[in-house]
């Protein structure tokens, strides 16, 4: 499927305009999604939820603009709300110790981040942790970050510059290095 064509027809398509979507999206979301919660089978769950917002949401998809750019903005925002929620477990009263219990298991078994890289990352905010995920892995320019964040190109490439750079620190504190032995810093 061609993006431009989801692009301008998004807004006014259906299901058809949707199956696309998530035929050309649903798995670079899914990554993005997962490196910002840590957690694979939550990102999966989120990336359900992004596409029915989307759906439901498409009448206010601005035709001919970026449908990339409107749902990994979507994804960001779903992402730091479940985030939000998730920390509310924790000052839940006591007599709902089991369900914070079963929050914290699930977590700790979605093991497809390395141990020792997932605690890197979560050294870093989950917005960091997208914007690195973002421009490392996806490979997305800042002119297009900065659509996806409502934030200026300059200043993502500051906090890029930043988290990196905190990334690093934890990526050596915990002895992780690449396959040549240099650690993040030495390596870009």
């Amino acid at each position: 499927m061609d993006p431009d064509y989801l692009n301008y027809n998004f807004a006014t398509g259906g299901e058809q305009e949707l199956e696309w979507a998530i035929e050309l999206y649903g798995q670079p979301l899914l990554r993005y999604c997962h490196n910002i919660l840590c957690d694979y089978f939550e990102a999966q769950d989120i990336v359900q939820i992004i596409f029915i917002k989307a759906y439901k949401k498409r009448k206010s998809f601005k035709s001919g603009t970026s449908l990339s750019a409107w749902l990994y903005r979507i994804a960001y925002t779903t992402c730091i709300d479940s985030l939000r929620k998730k920390k509310l477990l924790f000052f839940m009263p006591q007599n709902h110790a089991k369900l914070r219990y079963s929050v914290q298991h699930a977590q700790e078994e979605a093991g497809y981040i390395r141990e020792d890289l997932k605690k890197a990352l979560l050294t870093l905010s989950p917005a960091k942790r997208a914007l690195v995920f973002s421009r490392v892995i996806e490979e997305k320019s800042y002119a297009e970050l900065a659509e996806i964040y409502h934030v200026s190109a300059p200043t993502l490439r500051k906090r890029y510059e930043r988290a990196i750079k905190k990334l690093s620190q934890a990526l050596k504190e915990n002895g992780f290095c690449n396959n040549e032995g240099r650690n993040l810093n030495e390596a870009r």
